[in-house]
């Protein structure tokens, strides 16, 4: 190197502008079908008074189901049984549009924490389940692995045809913990591990 030239040093990023471990936020779900379903039913209903309201105002009858309806709405009884049920069904699709506005959704998307603040990253469930499961097939003895991974918790039950259970418990535990930590996950699920002989059920 020459003396003119200046070696340049990237500088790693600062652990403090990354969220600490456990408080990077879920991902989103866009919910586009819900959304368009609740869209093209305002726009028709909107749609068909607006416009038998525009042909009343200038002075056109009242479109024949819009005096139907009216008629239907004062005879009816507010405590009929057509009227509850409507009205329970009416409930029901608002109080799911109401869960489905307050959380985030994609329950299979594990948020991973960030290395840098401007970029998220996640890990699929099923994608970190067969993590777990490969490094487990890995210890000497395990013949049979089945993963169920949640979003706070790892149940791991292996199947052990030789060896001591609790040496090939400890090699699990150590193995599956190391990989729940390279993972790089937000919230690192706690390990849950269950090594059983061949023939009993877990």
């Amino acid at each position: 190197m020459s003396a003119e030239q200046t070696p340049v040093i990237e500088k790693p990023p600062s652990p403090a502008a990354a969220p600490q471990a456990g408080h990077e936020p879920r991902f989103w779900s866009p919910r586009r079908a819900p959304a368009a379903l609740v869209a093209v039913l305002v726009l028709v209903i909107a749609g068909a008074f607006l416009y038998d309201i525009g042909a009343v105002r200038a002075h056109h009858p009242a479109m024949r189901w819009r005096r139907e309806l009216a008629h239907q709405l004062a005879a009816q009884p507010l405590d009929g049984t057509w009227v509850l049920v409507g009205a329970g069904i009416a409930a029901a699709l608002g109080l799911w549009l109401l869960v489905l506005a307050v959380t985030p959704g994609l329950r299979d998307l594990l948020p991973m924490r960030r290395t840098h603040p401007d970029v998220r990253a996640g890990l699929r469930r099923d994608a970190a389940a067969m993590v777990l499961r490969d490094r487990a097939m890995e210890i000497s003895g395990v013949r049979r692995v089945r993963v169920r991974l949640h979003r706070s918790r790892a149940h791991v039950l292996a199947v052990s045809h030789f060896r001591e259970l609790d040496e090939v418990r400890g090699d699990l535990e150590a193995s599956l913990t190391d990989a729940i930590r390279a993972m790089g996950l937000a919230r690192p699920p706690a390990l849950t591990l269950h090594v059983i002989r061949p023939g009993r059920k877990g």
